[in-house]
Parts: C-alpha cells; sequence; structure tokens
C-alpha cells in the first residue's frame, strides 16, 4: 500500500518497499547510529518508523551485516558470528584495565551513581585516570549533581556503550546466572549476593539536578566564558 509523504502543498506517494530502502539508506550513509526521531523527520509523513526497522532488521538477520538497535538508535553491524574474520585496525583502543573494567561496570548496573558509591562497592579508591578513560572512550559520562550535601556528581553509561556492546537498553545487560555461565563469577558466590537490574535511566532521577555551565567549568570540561576543553 502506498504511504504518502506531504512536502509543502504537494504529496508523493512511496511504496512500502521505497520506504524501507529510503530508511536502509538513511542508516547506512551515517558514521553514528540513527535515532528514531531522526527517521521520523525525513522518512514519508505517517510511516510506522518501528514497524519498517523492524522489517529490515528480520530481512539483514541472517546477513554477514546485521541491522541492530541501541536504545531508539538503529545502526549496520557485522554479524557477531564472523567478527573473528575483520582484521583488527592497527589503532584499536587500547585494552581497559581490570580496575577501569570493574569502575565501568558498576556504573553500568548502578546507574546514577556518584564516585563515593563506587569506592563504597569495590572497597578501594578509584583513581581519576581511570574515569578518565572511561570518559575518553565515550562510554561514560556526567550526569548531573545528586541533591545531598556536597552535590557529587553523578554518572551514567552513554548510548556509544550500548552500540559498542551490541545492547539494545541497559536491561540487556548479563543477569546473574549468565555471569555464572560465562565464568565471570566464581561458583561459590556468597549467599545473598545478587546483581542489580539495571534501570534505563537516560532522564534524571528525582535526586538529581542537571549539570549547568558552572558545573562544567568546575569539572574542567569547559574553559571559564564557556569554550569546550580540546
Amino acid at each position: 500500500m502506498p504511504v504518502a509523504a506531504e512536502e509543502g502543498a504537494e504529496r508523493q506517494s512511496f511504496s512500502l518497499e521505497e520506504v524501507e530502502r529510503i530508511a536502509e539508506a538513511l542508516v547506512f550513509a551515517s558514521a553514528e547510529p540513527v535515532s528514531e526521531a531522526f527517521l521520523v523527520e525525513r522518512l514519508p509523513l505517517g510511516v510506522d518508523v518501528g514497524a519498517v526497522m523492524q522489517r529490515l532488521m528480520d530481512i539483514y538477520a541472517p546477513r554477514g551485516v546485521n541491522l541492530i538497535r541501541t536504545g531508539d538508535r538503529w545502526a549496520f553491524r557485522t554479524a557477531a558470528d564472523l567478527s573473528f574474520v575483520i582484521r583488527k585496525d592497527e589503532t584499536e583502543a587500547r585494552k581497559l584495565s581490570r580496575a577501569a573494567l570493574e569502575v565501568l561496570a558498576i556504573i553500568a548496573y548502578h546507574q546514577p551513581v556518584t564516585r563515593a558509591e563506587i569506592e563504597e562497592i569495590r572497597g578501594v579508591q578509584t583513581s581519576k585516570g581511570t574515569l578518565d578513560v572511561l570518559m575518553e572512550s565515550g562510554w561514560v559520562r556526567f550526569r548531573g549533581r545528586r541533591r545531598t550535601p556536597g552535590r557529587p556528581v553523578t554518572l551514567g553509561t552513554t548510548p556509544d556503550f550500548l552500540d559498542h556492546f551490541g545492547l539494545e537498553e541497559l536491561r540487556d545487560l548479563p543477569g546473574l546466572e549468565e555471569l555464572k555461565g560465562a565464568g565471570l563469577l566464581s561458583g561459590r558466590v556468597p549467599p545473598g549476593f545478587a546483581i542489580p537490574i539495571p534501570q534505563n535511566v537516560d532522564e534524571l532521577s528525582e535526586d538529581e539536578d542537571p549539570i549547568t555551565q558552572l558545573d562544567l567549568e568546575e569539572l574542567g570540561l569547559l574553559t571559564p566564558g564557556g569554550d569546550a576543553q580540546e
């Protein structure tokens, strides 16, 4: 059935196949995962973007390249079972240290979380360098400031984190049994030990205030006057 698109006073009809080709081209041409809002703006008026993308996902599922969803964004990625044939780039990002992996996991499962809360969970201090590495990777971000004495900064993951690890949403992070099955947890887990269920928390929580320009300057992300640090 043709889908109508309105541009000014003119209307043009597109078949479902044509709409799918447009959506496919938009995602393929983008260097970054494409948001559904971006697609809505560019596809014909009245198109069910979710249904179109789900059909494309099904079409690409058995191919060497898959269409994947991370949050509300879409991207093409090499099929997971073929990743071993892709030559690693010589400039591959350095591997994270064990401390950085621990901090990243705590942020992912407990966000929004402060540095003090991370240290309480780990039982050791967290160096600024560890957090800097996670920030530079683009997987962790400053979310806001907690409405408690001292107004500590809260941390959370980014859409790039979901994209890199092939997750559609935070709730897709592995649970306790999956971690045991992957050998990431010892069989002698302490009684009562539990893995928290990650929440999809893009919006600030009730006890968080947004980051302001003054906060960014204090954190060293902006120079006085509003210019971003290189």
